[in-house]
């Protein structure tokens, strides 16, 4: 058997695969005789079936299948030991057989390759890029301060309706002459803190339980569907609506914030923290911490999107489209194909980089590491619900039966990769770090 291969350009290949007959005779006539063993032919007693009958019947499947056999083992292991940097799999070439099976004897199988790119990175401790992360300001803080007692309040009911309530009432749907008769009549709740018309948050602000008056559902809802639930019914009936509506406040229920003590700060931080400004500390290192991580994922993309603009490669385009289409479980038409290739090739390239990143760089993700990374996973997990983290031993057997999920372990790797993707990126680039307010690193991460 004998392999050569023609290099047609800097991004095809053509492998010719020469097979002798007396590579395969011997496979064939092992093959053919095991049919005749175990072959079910009427009128014969198994195992003594002509072998004409069972080369007559069996006998160009299973030079194919033999064949076959010969020609990906030898593909193979050539791609392997010449060390081609191929893309895909070799693909026959249409027409590309030269013997025949009528009278088997020498046989030549072409085949078409694609090379993989070769190409450098645009970055090294040269490049410049902005490291954005959000400025923890006093602002910020006392959001933080408000939202966590908020969270470990207690609801308290009011007279009079401010513009954090929560406002509990029904509408009824009015005809000429009052409540209509058999009409709609639907009890809600409206948040005045989430409210965006300021016309409704000033028609509600200072009313008191009982007080009944109209109200345009418009000033109160998010839309059309938000209305409809607010009255019990689906967005087409309301659509159609042109009924006016009173609305009764039932009662009117506030927020009173849980007290800055040691009460607050034990259910909060265990015994970490027992006055105020310990807490103010600790909620600074915990936003500081959880904004780093964004900065980081928002400084990650922009290395990515630097790197897909900037990194040049040339791929094979004709074969990777043939190859798409023989390779798909469903088929592919031209149409989707030329439609949605743009998006693969910039898949493949992210692939490409990924992979020439963790080579040149001995970046690799070893089994001990990926199950510490599931455990610390784990471990927020209990944070983020105030549960006490379990020991070690529990930790890991969890994260060894996360890790048995095939779905749940590719989302675990591809999140450990990218860390270290952010840790490359980080100690490779010269970062200008710049502290933005929230809303401003928000608008950014959202842009």
């Amino acid at each position: 058997m004998k392999i050569t291969r023609q290099e047609i350009d800097a991004q095809n290949g053509v492998l010719k695969v020469e097979i002798a007959a007396a590579d395969y005779q011997n496979k064939v006539k092992a093959a053919l005789d095991k049919y005749r063993k175990t072959a079910k032919i009427p009128g014969f007693r198994p195992g003594h079936v002509p072998a004409g009958l069972i080369q007559k019947q069996y006998g160009k499947s299973v030079l194919l299948e033999e064949l076959n056999k010969l020609t990906n083992d030898a593909l193979y292991r050539y791609i392997i030991d010449e060390k081609l940097d191929i893309l895909g799999n070799p693909l026959p070439i249409e027409n590309g057989v030269e013997g025949s099976f009528d009278a088997p004897a020498d046989f030549v199988f072409s085949y078409e390759i694609g090379f993989s790119p070769s190409f450098e990175l645009p970055i090294s401790s040269k490049t410049k890029m902005e490291y954005n992360t959000v400025k923890v300001d006093k602002k910020l803080l006392d959001k933080q301060t408000e939202d966590l007692r908020r969270r470990y309040g207690k609801l308290i009911s009011s007279d009079v309706v401010s513009d954090k309530d929560m406002v509990m009432g029904k509408f009824e749907e009015l005809d000429a002459a009052g409540v209509k008769d058999g009409g709609i009549s639907h009890s809600t709740t409206i948040s005045m803190e989430f409210l965006t018309d300021k016309a409704g948050v000033k028609l509600l602000t200072g009313k008191k339980v009982n007080d009944t008056f109209v109200l345009d559902l418009t000033l109160v809802s998010k839309g059309p569907e938000d209305a409809a639930a607010m009255l019990g019914i689906a967005p087409e009936a309301y659509a159609a609506l042109e009924s006016k509506f009173q609305f009764t406040i039932n009662d009117i229920k506030r927020m009173e914030m849980a007290e800055l003590n040691e009460e607050l700060f034990q259910k909060l931080f265990g015994d970490e923290v027992k006055t105020e400004e310990e807490m103010n500390k600790r909620i600074e290192a915990d936003l500081a911490r959880m904004f780093e991580e964004d900065a980081d994922r928002l400084f990650t993309k922009k290395a990515f999107d630097l790197l897909i603009a900037e990194t040049k490669m040339t791929f094979p385009e004709t074969f990777l489209k043939r190859w798409i289409k023989s390779s798909s479980e469903k088929p592919v038409t031209d149409e989707d194909l030329d439609r949605e290739f743009d998006a693969y090739l910039n898949s493949l390239k992210w692939q490409l980089i990924q992979t020439k990143i963790f080579k040149d760089n001995n970046i690799q993700l070893t089994n001990e590491e990926v199950i510490d990374y599931t455990k610390s996973l784990v471990l927020g997990n209990y944070a983020q619900y105030g549960l006490p983290a379990p020991d070690d031993a529990e930790l890991t057997d969890t994260a060894k039966r996360l890790l048995q999920n095939k779905e749940q372990a590719n989302g675990i790797y591809d999140r450990l990769a990218e860390a270290k993707l952010t840790a490359f990126f980080k100690s490779t680039i010269s970062l200008t770090k710049k502290e933005l307010a929230y809303d401003d690193f928000v608008a950014m991460a959202q842009a």
